[in-house]
């Protein structure tokens, strides 16, 4: 592994140090000050969150700093790989608030700009950026989670639209998303002609559209980030096609591609987060650390952390060399998942009996962060790609196990 970073990338650097050294402490204080200053805590939900997320992406978007990997055109910056590496790591370091619009982002600006025409990205593009309008991304179905090929949501053409029938699920953020990015059969008999990768394709899909219909999810958590949604003969026109028609399942590989871009910045927040747990746990219940075991598991926990933040920098240097981050990518997505879980199950055997509290109670803990992130962080072992799949990927593909 070389991470030697050039001249340009340090530059890149100092300028975002500088930025976030200037811009965050105002940030938060006013944030605290009109009693929002537990906005975006686990405790609170990320859907609790977004009036602070919404105003930090455009704190970020004045400085070109919400999306630098975008196209200097675009409001971006036109960074490369190593610079989107520094740009997570710093932004994991100084524990930065979220973005209101992360698929936006990270996913489905990209590909407008990929795929979409001049007019669609001047349409779409900069209310992504600002923060103007919120997206959200419709892949899954109820047959078609793990195998994304599987879906069965029909967009038959009708002159100038396409009529969508069907139903989209743990689409997240729907209920406040003005538009979405979707993927929809437009050759139905696809699937029964064994060749369910073909007749896929991809649309731009306003929320408001006559026959869409959004249901919240109420999750173990009590939040509802996740949603239900619905088409009866929703009516989407032509314009908002993106690529053409049938060539979506190559559209969508780009978009989830780029949804690792930020694996940089996870070994340092679990990092954090463990050093966070450890000093509440000292102010709270100093005794538990005292325990062998409990030591052992702290001491696995951050071993295994450590070696994810390995995995990961050898899954970066070979994209620096124009290779493929294989097999180390899927790897380091399940140690995130397996790590969160360990973390999670850890904070609640070392903080007592008042660690499992939940907000609002007297007692609890950090305001219940860690009695939510308990059952929030069961999502990490499907969020991203499910264990199980990623589990056989590597099984099939790295280890070329027999069937």
């Amino acid at each position: 592994m070389d991470f030697s970073w050039s001249p340009e990338d340090l530059a890149f650097e100092a300028e975002l140090v500088a930025f976030l050294d200037k811009e965050l402490p105002p940030f938060i204080d006013e944030w605290e000050t009109d009693g929002g200053a537990d906005d975006d805590a686990p405790s609170r939900g990320i859907m609790g969150a977004m009036a602070k997320r919404q105003a930090w992406q455009r704190k970020l978007d004045e400085g070109r700093w919400a999306a630098p990997l975008w196209p200097a055109q675009w409001g971006g910056r036109d960074a490369t790989v190593s610079q989107s590496v520094i740009y997570t790591q710093v932004m994991a370091t100084y524990r930065t608030p979220g973005i209101y619009n992360a698929n936006g982002i990270v996913q489905i600006g990209p590909a407008i700009i990929d795929w979409g025409t001049d007019e669609q990205r001047g349409r779409w593009l900069p209310p992504i950026l600002d923060a103007s309008e919120h997206w959200c991304q419709m892949f899954s179905e109820p047959q078609a989670g793990s195998d994304l090929a599987n879906l069965r949501t029909t967009a038959i053409l009708d002159g100038d639209h396409y009529v969508v029938n069907g139903q989209k699920v743990w689409i997240s953020s729907a209920q406040i998303a003005q538009w979405g990015m979707c993927l929809f059969r437009t050759d139905p008999t696809a699937i029964a002609r064994g060749r369910k990768h073909e007749g896929i394709t991809m649309f731009v899909v306003d929320m408001e559209t006559a026959g869409i219909e959004v249901r919240p999810i109420r999750e173990i958590t009590g939040d509802s980030l996740f949603c239900e949604v619905t088409f009866h003969d929703a009516r989407i026109p032509v314009a908002h096609r993106l690529g053409d028609e049938n060539q979506g399942w190559l559209v969508s590989m780009g978009a989830l591609g780029k949804e690792r871009v930020g694996s940089a910045g996870q070994a340092i927040s679990m990092s954090r987060d463990l050093q966070k747990l450890l000093q509440t746990a000292k102010a709270v219940n100093p005794e538990a650390l005292d325990d062998p075991q409990i030591r052992d598991r702290v001491a696995r926990l951050h071993t295994q952390i450590e070696y994810t933040r390995l995995l990961i920098a050898r899954a970066l240097s070979k994209v620096l060399r124009g290779e493929r981050g294989w097999p180390e990518v899927p790897l380091a997505k399940l140690q995130w998942g397996y790590i969160s879980l360990w973390l999670a199950e850890l904070a609640l055997d070392v903080l007592g009996p008042t660690g499992a509290l939940t907000k609002g109670a007297v007692e609890a803990v950090d305001g219940g962060v860690w009695a939510r992130n308990y059952v929030w962080q069961r999502y990490t072992t499907i969020g991203a790609g499910p264990t199980e799949v990623q589990k056989n990927i590597l099984a099939d593909r790295a280890l070329k196990l027999e069937r």
